[in-house]
């Protein structure tokens, strides 16, 4: 229900209020601050402002006291434009109000926006982000002709924190403030329709509305409908899972049809392999056939001879019969034929045996000669092979070390180009230096002199500038010109002026004369005539210099710059290295000495040393003649070096093209000699042992290829019919997850329902009991006797009184009473809402309107007895009753609103406080 707890001043006044003669006794105490028994009272209305709201241009500010205000006037003086106020600027919508149906009817005629400005208190423990807000928060509300509604929420600085209406919300949330609550807000129209309706249906809806039962039994039906709206989803889903499953199976159908076409696959896989090996000894055979096709010329000229000589032994086999018959008519040469006989056919039996060893004998000798000389053709393929492979490698380490040293050769060249071209640079400085020195700090550095000569003269300087500030100064010693150089640095090349002025206009001048270059800094600085007096932090040695003892400088304002922008005074020159690192680094170094500078351009300090990148002086050497003749000699010995970088390179890209060029003849030995071997390999890599003809495997092949491709035209796409699959099997899964939350939220859902609505009737059940309690204790007060009926089934609230006491029996319905009773009995049913309901304010619209002056004074009591034991609350009552006879007491303050001026449509506000 809300955060704070209920309280009436029935119950334990001593645990949350003084008892009230304390309150009386009360002595000054500013309505601002809270008793010390007092938990919180935050978010009640410290002050409200209204502005072209309705018919009123200005209403306000009216400052409220944080128990008791009565807000007195007459009709039309704004209490209920102030009531309305509160109610839109506090997030009620029109229709709530009863005073129109849109925001923009709260705008006065011929105004384009209405402003209304609430400040609520901030305090206590519940205090609403009080280190953002502070102890107040204000709400500015601006309504347009439109009806639109703009909020700007400020803390007590003033500050906008936010201007969104979550916000507003929130703040609402926090301090428990309903506006749409009769109870907290009680109109006029809200009154009549609910309190003085005859029908019990409307009280027991204003007990409903009050106890935000009937909010929760919104939240109850809503919930209902959503679960109804679920469940009928869940009826969807089961006849789109139901299709989801088909189509999921039908996929997977398919999906497994592919199995049989993975093992045709691999069948075809299979047989190509055989084929390899086939297709290989096939022509390993016909290899050998063909070498051996003379011999099987001599084995059938053999064989010839063979046949004639069975075809001689059956001829003499028919002679043999033919001497046989004549025999016995040749009986005495009988014995010599039988001799002839035996002796041919012995020696066609040994020729026989001679025929067939002298074939086999031939065949095999030829066969294991052929396979020495096969295996000793792969020994010497192999060989080669790798004989290849390792000059392939040499070729290659050789070409890239060679194009390294080609890359490293280059890198070098270009460095010694660029070196060259520096010196190229230098010595058109130092030629064209030996009739102007001041070349030597640039081309353009005499025309920009110049130009600075030719503004001066015209005045556009207020005092000429100097510099170059190296062509000012001169060395005493021309040995450190190097040590001072790497000291100034690009304080050589630097100009000074004694204004900002005259450096824009210096500027100027250097942008026409380097339009591309880089620009010699320019240094501001007041022009001194008079050297700085350096006594007391310079460094003073007896046997070395310091930079500003070893210069020879004129002007005044260039010593001054060197000694403010490098401290020279304070920096030694020590021309040896060793010497320097002992003096500074020793044991006593020279008092006010920073650094010292060798005269090779070492910087030396206390504690480090650092070695100079620069190796010659180039704008403070003397000779210039032999600065020409040193860097003439090093370009000569750098062009030279340039040219043996250039044969050096041309010798390492003939001998890349000659590595390349064997490189590639070796690969091409290398693939001829792989080629016969990888044929079979590329398809598979071990030998296999194959027993059918390419003939019959080519015949299957096509027939297994056929039935694939008929396959693959029904199924369509193989990797289109694993994603339809997989695409299935996700939906499938989704949707079945999907059911199982719902249903699983359906169950939660039942299970919370059931134990929240019994919550819910206990709930109702105890505030009615607690209703009734309350109500019988306000009409005993003015010793009335009653009954207050619920009938939560039908939604009715019968309540029946008794003026007086009597008999219970007497008991009747408020319809019967007279208006004063009604409006008593009215205030009592309301006064037992409060105690059983929480708000920090509570708001009361001519609430005595239809009562007599004797239950005007009772109610009256009873209502400032409830405030007085609620000291942590605020009350607003709103009546056009004068209010002169209320008791005196400092928790009260009464808001007098004057008369509305008809003429002019405006009222003014007349505050007082009665003690």
């Amino acid at each position: 229900m809300s955060k704070r707890r209920s309280s009436s001043a029935n119950e334990h006044p001593s645990k949350r209020s003084r008892p009230e003669q304390e309150e009386v006794e009360e002595d000054g105490e500013d309505d601002e601050n809270c008793t010390s028994d007092v938990v919180s009272d935050a978010g009640i209305v410290e002050s409200i402002t209204l502005k072209n709201f309705m018919c009123h241009s200005l209403l306000g500010p009216f400052a409220f006291g944080s128990n008791v205000n009565f807000v007195v006037g007459n009709n039309g003086s704004g209490k209920s434009a102030v009531l309305t106020a509160l109610i839109v600027a506090l997030g009620g919508n029109a229709q709530a109000t009863n005073r129109g149906s849109s925001l923009k009817g709260f705008v006065k005629e011929g105004e384009s926006s209405a402003d209304v400005s609430i400040t609520l208190r901030n305090k206590g423990r519940d205090a609403y982000k009080p280190e953002v807000y502070g102890p107040a928060i204000m709400i500015d509300l601006r309504i347009t002709r439109e009806g639109l509604r703009t909020y700007k929420l400020r803390g007590k600085s003033g500050q906008i924190v936010s201007t969104k209406k979550e916000e507003l919300i929130s703040i609402l949330d926090n301090f428990n403030i309903q506006v749409n609550n009769p109870v907290s807000v009680l109109t006029q129209e809200m009154s009549k329709y609910f309190l003085h309706s005859k029908g019990e249906g409307d009280k027991y809806k204003f007990f409903m509305k009050a106890t935000q039962l009937e909010q929760m039994r919104e939240d109850f039906v809503y919930i209902k409908t959503t679960k109804h709206v679920t469940e009928d989803k869940v009826g969807q889903h089961s006849e789109c899972l139901k299709d989801l499953k088909r189509k999921y199976l039908e996929k997977e159908d398919r999906y497994k049809s592919l199995a049989s076409l993975d093992e045709m696959h691999s069948k075809v896989e299979e047989l190509q392999k055989q084929m390899a090996w086939a297709l290989e000894k096939l022509r390993t055979d016909t290899h050998s056939t063909e070498k051996y096709d003379e011999k099987v010329d001599e084995w059938k000229v053999w064989l010839f001879c063979v046949a004639e000589a069975e075809k001689k032994h059956k001829q003499i086999q028919e002679q043999l019969e033919g001497i046989t018959q004549k025999v016995q008519e040749l009986q005495p040469k009988c014995a010599e034929l039988k001799t002839e006989a035996q002796r041919r056919n012995t020696l066609f039996k040994a020729s026989e045996v001679r025929l067939q060893a002298a074939m086999s004998t031939f065949s095999g000798r030829c066969l294991a000669a052929r396979v020495e000389q096969i295996q000793a053709e792969l020994e010497n393929l192999t060989h080669q092979v790798s004989t290849l492979g390792q000059q392939i490698d040499q070729y290659q380490h050789a070409s890239t070390r060679a194009k390294e040293e080609q890359g490293k050769i280059r890198r070098e060249h270009s460095v010694l180009q660029r070196s060259i071209d520096v010196n190229k640079r230098n010595l058109q400085t130092l030629e064209s230096s030996r009739s102007n020195r001041l070349r030597r700090f640039g081309e353009h550095m005499p025309a920009l002199l110049s130009a600075i000569q030719e503004a001066h003269r015209k005045g556009q300087f207020k005092q000429r500038p100097r510099g170059p500030l190296g062509y000012l100064i001169s060395l005493r010693d021309p040995e450190l010109a190097l040590a001072v150089e790497v000291c100034l640095k690009g304080l050589l090349q630097a100009f000074i002026c004694d204004n900002h002025e005259d450096e824009k206009v210096l500027q100027g001048l250097m942008a026409k004369m380097f339009p591309g270059s880089r620009r010699p800094s320019i240094i501001t600085s007041h022009f001194l005539r008079q050297v700085h007096d350096t006594r007391k932090r310079a460094v003073n040695h007896p046997d070395y210099p310091s930079v500003l003892q070893a210069l020879e400088i004129e002007d005044p304002v260039v010593t001054n710059c060197l000694i403010d922008q490098r401290g020279i005074e304070s920096i030694l020159l020590i021309k040896n290295r060793a010497e320097a690192r002992r003096v500074m680094q020793g044991a006593h170094p020279p008092a006010n000495c920073t650094q010292a500078f060798s005269k090779d351009g070492d910087q030396i300090y206390n504690n480090r040393s650092y070695t100079a990148e620069q190796t010659r002086a180039n704008y403070l050497s003397g000779d210039v003649e032999e600065e020409i003749r040193h860097i003439q000699r090093e370009m000569e010995n750098q062009e030279a070096q340039a040219n043996r970088f250039q044969q050096h390179t041309k010798r390492l890209d003939e001998d890349i093209k000659q590595n390349d060029g064997l490189l590639r003849r070796t690969h091409m030995e290398q693939k001829s000699t792989k080629t016969s071997v990888a044929k079979a390999t590329e398809i598979c890599p071990e030998r296999m042992t194959v027993r059918r003809t390419a003939r019959s495997l080519d015949s299957e092949l096509n027939r297994l290829k056929a039935k694939i491709n008929t396959q693959q035209e029904q199924q369509g796409d193989r990797e289109e019919v694993v994603r339809q699959y997989h695409e299935a099997l996700e939906n499938y899964k989704n949707m079945a997850q999907q059911m199982k939350n719902l249903n699983s939220f359906i169950k939660s859902l039942d299970s919370v329902m059931n134990h929240r609505l019994q919550v819910y009737a206990e709930l109702r059940r105890f505030l009615s009991a607690r209703c009734k309690y309350y109500f019988d204790s306000m009409l005993a007060q003015r010793g009335y006797s009653g009954s207050m009926t619920f009938d939560h089934k039908n939604e009715t609230l019968s309540i029946s009184v008794q003026p007086g006491q009597g008999n219970k029996a007497d008991l009747s319905d408020m319809r019967c009473l007279s208006g004063g009773e009604r409006s008593f009995s009215t205030v009592c049913f309301v006064l037992s809402l409060w105690a059983i309901t929480e708000a920090p304010f509570r708001c009361l619209d001519e609430f005595d309107v239809y009562m007599d002056m004797v239950n005007r004074r009772i109610s009256m009591d009873m209502m400032l007895k409830v405030a007085a034991g609620q000291r942590y609350r605020q009350f607003i009552f709103l009546t056009p009753q004068s209010m002169s006879s209320l008791p005196q007491s400092k928790i009260i303050r009464i808001l007098r609103l004057k008369d509305p001026d008809r003429g002019q449509n405006n009222s003014q506000r007349s505050q007082e406080q009665d003690q």
